[in-house]
């Protein structure tokens, strides 16, 4: 590589950083903070030294030209770039100076309202026929994360501390999971098996938890809920079975559990299917003895439970009071609430 071209880039380099740093500080860092040394090695002029908070150079005949960056954590906070701020910064930024993309409109105080109510994309504008940039590039980003969501796993880690066992579905994989919702709703014979070994027969309520549509929801939530649910349920004094992880199942899957441990109620924590408004939404499904051939309505759903819909916590102490409802009146779903009127 010509040695001329390097120096000039490093040059370059050194100037551009000199004047970014100018403007967002007064005073110089000491010599001693710096931590990384690069080696130029084309330096054959008289001595030279260039002063900056984030940089120095030093050239000279005697000794071979060194450029000194300072250790990152030991710099002023407010002179590292955005780029460096976590995502929930961002995000809390981001809540806070939500405004509307449409430039003078009819009732300003009604729009503002209205966008304080909702985190649907309303009076988003635009720029001639296609969205705003900004509001273009926050649609991808919230479609990524869904799709993150969908083709993500289940951290391990959690599933040993919750002390759940993992089975599986029919599911061979991801496509064969979006493609065919059936296969997601039957367990493998491996899992009838090892289900029939690790769990006792006949309890009183049956928790079980799956990623469904959503991976990212397990991850945030399942652990709040799972915990605040067994505790209402032992406030309660009710006999609790052993409870398990189910991989790409769907939500019809406790109908096999049903049928295999003849559980009174079977509590279903599932990843709701991701939208752009939330990817790691859990949902609870509730069933008074589920079997197979069972219809929907006869389930019921405590749905929408994330940081930004209903709390966790509160969601967990709250289906614990549901299953001894449908424990007292024998039903769940459209046949519970017949029995309440």
């Amino acid at each position: 590589m010509n040695p001329e071209l390097i120096e000039k880039i490093t040059q370059s380099i050194v100037e551009k950083l000199e004047k970014q740093s100018s403007s967002e500080q007064s005073s110089s860092t000491d010599d001693s903070q710096s931590s990384v040394t690069f080696w130029a090695h084309t330096s054959n002029a008289n001595k030279k030294m260039v002063n900056s908070p984030l940089v120095e150079v030093v050239e000279d005949n005697s000794i071979k030209e060194l450029i000194k960056f300072p250790n990152i954590h030991e710099t002023n906070s407010t002179s590292l770039p955005r780029s460096e701020m976590t995502i929930q910064q961002e995000e809390d930024i981001e809540s806070k100076q939500r405004v509307a993309g449409i430039k003078n409109p009819v009732n300003q105080e009604e729009l503002d309202t209205l966008i304080q109510k909702t985190p649907a994309r309303i009076g988003i504008g635009r720029a001639g026929l296609r969205p705003r940039t900004e509001t273009w590039l926050k649609f991808r980003y919230d479609h990524a994360a869904a799709v993150d969501a969908v083709y993500g796993n289940v951290n391990d880690d959690l599933l040993k501390r919750l002390n759940l066992f993992k089975v599986n579905t029919q599911v061979t994989d991801k496509e064969v999971y979006i493609r065919r919702p059936d296969y997601g709703r039957k367990l493998s014979d491996e899992a009838k098996k090892c289900i029939q070994e690790k769990c006792t027969k006949s309890p009183t309520v049956q928790i079980i938890v799956s990623d469904g549509l959503s991976s990212k929801a397990i991850e945030e939530n399942v652990e709040d809920v799972y915990l605040s649910l067994q505790q209402s349920l032992k406030s309660a004094d009710l006999d609790v079975g052993v409870p398990f992880y189910i991989e790409k199942g769907r939500v019809a899957v406790m109908d096999d559990i049903g049928e295999l441990l003849m559980p009174k109620v079977v509590v279903l924590l599932i990843g709701e299917r991701p939208g752009l408004i939330s990817a790691e939404s859990l949902s609870a499904y509730l069933c008074y003895e589920p079997r197979k051939g069972m219809i929907e309505a006869e389930r019921m759903v405590v749905s929408n439970i994330h940081k930004g819909g209903i709390p966790p916590v509160e969601a967990g102490a709250y289906l614990g009071t549901l299953v001894q409802k449908i424990l007292k009146y024998e039903a769940s779903g459209v046949s519970l609430v017949q029995k309440e009127q």
